[in-house]
């Protein structure tokens, strides 16, 4: 004969149920919380109101943040400018450089030898001393290009500084150097915002960035 089994009975089996299939999703969140700070190395995140992901690292553009901010604009526009200058001061030392050469040589029948090996040497002086200054000049232009890149990174620092402790980043990287990575991560447009605010296109006529 088959016994009847109590209400109590079914009751107290539907609690237990209940209480083992809780203790089994209990472990299971567990494991995906351990997994996934496995995964992350243990970092805590968030998303900032300006969208990037708070993490342990993030990641900038150098030659953005100088290229599109407000002082990397300034210089740009400066070094581009005395550039056109010394272009056109080349081209015109080329024509009165051409035009002399062809007059020495349209001269060259009529004189005997040894005067005309003096003024060629001369000519030949003076087109190498007329090079020399012109490189110089060049030359001039990018180390004041490097100079300024210096002084911008040296103005923006403390403020990259800030954005580390408002990220709750350890490190920034070159985004150039990193294979992979979330867009979130990036701050470099957040970067410029700020540099731009602090110090604007850091003329110098303001007041030095070194002070």
């Amino acid at each position: 004969m088959i016994r009847r089994l109590s209400p109590v009975f079914w009751l107290s089996a539907a609690l237990l149920s209940g209480a083992v299939l809780a203790c089994f999703a209990a472990v299971q969140v567990a494991r995906a919380q351990a997994t996934g700070a496995g995964q992350t190395g243990g970092l805590q995140t968030g998303v900032l109101e300006t969208g990037i992901v708070t993490t342990g690292i993030v990641t900038i553009s150098p030659e953005r943040l100088f290229a599109e901010s407000d002082f990397g604009r300034r210089v740009a526009r400066e070094i581009e400018a005395d550039s056109a200058v010394l272009a056109a001061e080349n081209r015109r030392i080329e024509s009165e450089l051409a035009a002399e050469e062809r007059e020495l040589t349209e001269r060259r029948p009529e004189m005997e030898a040894a005067a005309f090996r003096v003024l060629a040497e001369a000519f030949d002086k003076k087109v190498q001393i007329n090079r020399t200054a012109q490189d110089a000049k060049a030359r001039a232009l990018q180390e004041r290009t490097e100079a300024e890149r210096g002084a911008f990174f040296r103005a923006a620092r403390p403020i990259l500084e800030d954005l580390m402790l408002e990220t709750g980043a350890g490190v920034i990287l070159d985004r150039s150097s990193v294979f992979l990575s979330a867009g979130t991560s990036d701050i470099t447009g957040l970067a410029v915002e700020r540099i731009n605010s602090a110090i604007g296109d850091g003329n110098p006529q303001a007041g030095s960035l070194d002070d």
